[in-house]
C-alpha cells in the first residue's frame, strides 16, 4: 500500500508539470521552473526504482550531470534573453 502511495505521488508531480509546462505562461522563468520540476519528479521516481530493484547509483548521477546542464543553459538563456529584450515575455521574444 505504501509502494503505491508512492508511485501515485510521482505520477501527480509528472502531471502537475507538464500541465504549468503546457498551460499559457507569459514569462519564459515560470517554464524553467516547470522543467525542472518535471526533472525532479523524475530524479525522484528513478531514486526510488532503483533501490527498489537493488540497483546500482551510478546512472543517478549521470542524470544529475544532464539535468544540471540543462537547467544552466535555461538560464543562460534566460539571461541573455533578459539582457537583449529586457524582460523575459515570450511575446517580446522573436525567434525568426
Amino acid at each position: 500500500m505504501m509502494i503505491m502511495n508512492i508511485w501515485f505521488v510521482f505520477i501527480i508531480m509528472f502531471y502537475v508539470g507538464n500541465l504549468i509546462f503546457i498551460s499559457k505562461n507569459k514569462h519564459l522563468l515560470i517554464i524553467l521552473l516547470s522543467l525542472e520540476f518535471i526533472v525532479l519528479s523524475i530524479f525522484f521516481f528513478l531514486v526510488v526504482y532503483l533501490m527498489m530493484i537493488n540497483y546500482d547509483m551510478y546512472m543517478l548521477m549521470v542524470f544529475l550531470v544532464f539535468s544540471v546542464c540543462e537547467g544552466s543553459l535555461g538560464l543562460s538563456i534566460l539571461v541573455s534573453m533578459i539582457r537583449t529584450h529586457g524582460n523575459d515575455y515570450f511575446q517580446s521574444f522573436n525567434l525568426l
